[in-house]
């Protein structure tokens, strides 16, 4: 079998041996590209169905693990998920702290406010006796003990015993505390 430089008039072995190492080198990078290719879109994809057609396109000699580089995603799936997990652990502080988002404009309110200062829409209702702020599914203020106006029923009153015969009346209580 003739060397390849044979064509051009080159019979000379040590250029056929350098051509064949160039070659060998081209071909073990390509090898390498294609698996750090498959190795980088598992790290960043979580589809495998993606990761597989971004394996299928380094297949194509240099050019398809170039185009890969171009259009990964930016950022591993590890550090998506460390990110996420971080805003979570924020909220959840802010949260402790006594800060919450306002239904309206989703910025900063305190639990205390009655209104957004951004917005100035009503956030809570104030208690009549105290001014407290009341959530809206309480029926009293746990911090006076009064009535919210128009979620509580009136209470009823307690029977008293009678006093002249020591009696007690039977049946259920009928106290609502």
């Amino acid at each position: 079998m003739q060397p390849l430089f044979a064509i051009f008039g080159i019979h000379n072995s040590t250029v056929t041996l350098v051509v064949d190492l160039a070659v060998l080198f081209l071909v073990v990078i390509w090898l390498a590209l294609v698996y750090w290719t498959y190795a980088d879109a598992r790290r960043r994809i979580r589809d495998p169905m993606l990761v597989g057609a971004a394996t299928a396109a380094s297949l194509f000699p240099f050019i398809g693990s170039l185009v890969y580089t171009i259009v990964r995603p930016p950022e591993y799936l590890e550090d998506a998920e460390d990110r996420e997990l971080s805003i979570r652990a924020s909220e959840a502080q802010l949260a402790a702290l006594g800060h919450e988002a306002c239904p309206h404009c989703d910025r900063p309110v305190e639990k205390t406010f009655l209104r957004c200062p951004h917005c100035l829409r009503k956030l809570k209702n104030p208690c009549v006796n105290c001014a407290r702020p009341l959530e809206n599914d309480w029926r009293i203020c746990p911090y006076c003990e009064a009535d919210v106006p128009g979620v509580t029923p009136p209470r009823r009153q307690r029977r008293r015993r009678e006093a002249d015969s020591g009696t007690v009346p039977s049946g259920p209580p009928t106290d609502l505390i």
